[in-house]
């Protein structure tokens, strides 16, 4: 249920470049790792101010499609073959929104798979600095870890 209204809020007034809200820096801090065809995300959601949001929603996107079956976080959902998004919760001034953890099931093994994280609605807000949350990294099936 919470995946459906998660998606039912995305749209129009997406994070890049709105400016008829409260400006907030959203950031995302994280780590990922592949093996085995499956991917272990682990990310936390910052707000550097100067507002607070209320909720945002982070979207992760792969480069490699993801099996049919996923066993999804609470407040997460399928958003593509490649693409999850999740909620955020609330984003306080100079504060942490709820930690999400994923393990996501691949289609098929691969050798690497280049991860890209991004705020996918953010309720309207302005946000000058989008280096701390527009991240690509790519990790090897290696079964390390590779922090952004």
């Amino acid at each position: 249920m919470a995946g459906l209204l998660l998606l039912a809020g995305v749209g129009g007034a997406g994070g890049a470049g709105a400016s008829a809200g409260p400006e907030a820096d959203v950031a995302y801090h994280g780590r990922v790792s592949l093996g085995h065809a499956q991917l272990r995300v682990w990310l936390v959601p910052e707000n550097e101010g100067p507002s607070a949001l209320p909720n945002a929603t982070v979207r992760i996107r792969l480069s490699t499609d993801l099996a049919d079956r996923q066993e999804l976080a609470e407040g997460c959902a399928r958003a593509g073959l490649r693409e999850v998004v999740c909620e955020t919760g609330a984003l306080p001034e100079h504060g942490q929104g709820r930690h999400i953890g994923l393990l996501l099931a691949l289609r098929e093994p691969v050798p690497e798979v280049v991860l890209r994280v991004d705020t996918y609605w953010n309720g309207g807000a302005t946000d000058r600095n989008h280096m701390n949350n527009e991240h690509v990294v790519l990790a090897l099936d290696t079964g390390d870890s590779y922090a952004f």
